[in-house]
């Protein structure tokens, strides 16, 4: 078992392994108190006035504590970062650092911008921590870009992956789950898609083209592709009783 963990881990792309390793990391430091979230989250006065430069990265990093969630968003995070990376983003590392940076850069932009709107910033207030919302643009631009694989939803409903970002949507609103880290995460992905995937076909242009210091950054390496059929959230129905 520790073997074949290994070797999944091994087999990871340096993107996706390296952003799930410190993720893991630094929520386990703060579930055993060796880090404190305090010095992690999301604080614009204290990056601007302070020069915590460091919040800027590290709430991307938390993951709140170990628990079920915690485990949720672990397993979207390591399968389609590593889905983006080795099909989409195949023999692009920088160009998928570049989609990751982006992505972050949106998701502070929104939550200082709304921190300012009257009414609105009481709810971005409670915003500290991105993580979440950065690992739910990687699963709306997955779905944009595989929108016609087949997915199942704990094997109690089936539809396509263009429906994906909605359903988990819902499922975090049924739950009690607060709809704003979803919906940022979308916002994000949608910004992504329409300005890398979307608007180059209506113009030819591409804003989002990778500066060139960040493709001195990675070395293009290849990558072995997973192709995902039929994409489950839970074991097939003759998985789970037997022949």
């Amino acid at each position: 078992m520790a073997q074949a963990v290994e070797e999944w881990y091994k087999q990871m792309p340096i993107i996706t392994r390296s952003y799930l390793t410190a993720a893991v990391v630094t929520t386990i430091g703060c579930s055993l108190e060796i880090i404190s979230p305090y010095h992690l989250y999301l604080n614009p006065k204290l990056v601007v006035k302070q020069y915590q430069f460091w919040r800027l990265i590290t709430n991307f990093l938390y993951f709140r504590k170990m628990d079920l969630d915690f485990m949720f968003h672990m397993f979207f995070l390591a399968r389609y970062c590593k889905l983006l990376e080795e099909n989409s983003f195949r023999g692009r590392t920088a160009d998928f650092f570049y989609m990751l940076l982006f992505g972050a850069s949106v998701l502070t932009g929104i939550v200082l911008v709304g921190g300012m709107i009257p009414y609105l910033s009481a709810s971005f207030a409670k915003i500290i921590f991105l993580s979440n919302s950065l690992t739910f643009m990687m699963v709306y631009v997955w779905s944009k870009q595989n929108p016609f694989i087949h997915m199942s939803f704990l094997g109690l409903f089936t539809f396509t992956a263009a429906y994906l970002p909605w359903v988990l949507l819902g499922f975090s609103v049924l739950v009690g789950a607060s709809a704003w880290v979803d919906l940022l995460g979308m916002i994000a992905g949608h910004a992504y898609y329409f300005l890398e995937d979307v608007y180059p076909q209506m113009t030819g242009r591409r804003p989002l083209k990778t500066p060139s210091f960040i493709k001195a950054m990675f070395a293009d390496e290849a990558v072995v592709v997973a192709r995902p059929a039929n994409v489950r959230f839970a074991p097939p129905a003759d998985e789970l009783h037997g022949d």
